[in-house]
């Protein structure tokens, strides 16, 4: 993977293209931003360029082969062990860390998920941090680095990496002839939309998530009344079941709504994200007001922060669920 692989992030390419040639690349650097955007790609094309024996990140060298092959002696990728990365795991990247490059310039140790280091391993990196080798580069990539410490985030350079363009993300599909289980020839646009910025969510399993469920899920919610409580309960324990598209709720229902809200104020047709839903949609909006839909896309951003912070997910959808049937005030 080299930088002219990796779609969009001019910016960042160039920081790091510059500060490697001028070799003023910082000891340690946090990546940020959300999952799937590039930031693990931009890690691995920097490693290239530094590796690589013509110092072009050529992809035919030897360097660059073994980096493909992820068998380079001098590359360390650190991901959590289950739910969490542990002291263990520091403790031995620090040994590795303690010898010389066997063949790079310098070693280069990528840490993905760096929010999953837990306390132990956080302390046990924060002292690598702190006192440098000349020879080595740490990567932290992160899509939710409020929850890394303080003090780790301040001894890194952060770079930041903003969503992708949602034409960005419907080109690669349309160029890569991508199913997108829709009769239409907008499902491309449909899944860059609620992909949210994101390629990895563009091109995987959420796809299936983004059409069928989507639909399914958003009939339901619309059938609802502050009376039906209890399939408002079964809805709510069948969505918190589904820990892994908890993210993807979210950002369906926040299109959902956020067109809802287009419709109401007589914006062009071409904003909307839903086009294959545009009847329930405009059906939605004459039970709403302006205010209303104000109301409830807080309740979903509501339900986003508490979902972040581990409470219990069950109780915050039922109590989302409860606010999104409130009828229009």
């Amino acid at each position: 993977m080299t930088f002219a692989h990796i779609i969009g992030h001019e910016r960042q390419k160039k920081q790091l293209k510059q500060a490697w040639s001028s070799q003023r690349l910082a000891h340690a650097y946090l990546f940020t931003g959300t999952e799937g955007i590039g930031k693990r790609l931009m890690a691995t094309a920097l490693t290239r360029l530094i590796f690589c024996d013509q110092q072009t990140g050529c992809g035919t060298c030897n360097s660059c082969r073994r980096l493909d092959h992820n068998n380079h002696p001098d590359l360390h990728i650190l991901e959590p062990d289950g739910t969490q990365i542990k002291i263990e795991q520091i403790r031995q990247l620090q040994q590795d860390l303690a010898h010389s490059p066997s063949e790079a310039p310098r070693r280069v140790c990528i840490i993905d998920d760096a929010e999953k280091l837990n306390a132990a391993a956080s302390n046990a990196l924060l002292k690598t941090l702190e006192e440098p080798r000349e020879n080595t580069l740490i990567i932290l990539i992160s899509s939710h680095h409020e929850q890394l410490m303080d003090t780790i985030r301040s001894r890194c350079q952060q770079l930041p990496f903003a969503r992708l363009q949602q034409k960005a993300i419907a080109q690669v599909l349309a160029e890569h002839n991508i199913d997108t289980d829709n009769s239409t020839s907008d499902g491309s646009n449909i899944i860059a939309a609620l992909a949210a910025g994101s390629l990895k969510k563009a091109l995987g399993s959420d796809r299936e998530f983004y059409f069928a469920q989507r639909q399914k899920i958003l009939k339901e919610i619309s059938t609802l009344t502050p009376l039906s409580v209890v399939p408002m309960l079964e809805l709510a324990e069948q969505l918190a079941d589904n820990k892994e598209q908890l993210d993807n709720l979210i950002w369906v229902l926040l299109s959902y709504y956020r067109d809802i809200f287009l419709i109401i104020n007589n914006a062009s047709p071409t904003l909307i994200t839903n086009i294959d839903m545009e009847q329930q949609l405009r059906i939605q909006a004459r039970k709403e007001s302006p205010l209303s839909i104000q109301h409830k896309i807080n309740s979903i951003l509501h339900c986003q922060y508490q979902l972040l912070r581990n409470v219990n997910k069950q109780l915050a959808l039922e109590v989302l669920l409860l606010r999104l049937t409130m009828p229009s005030s």
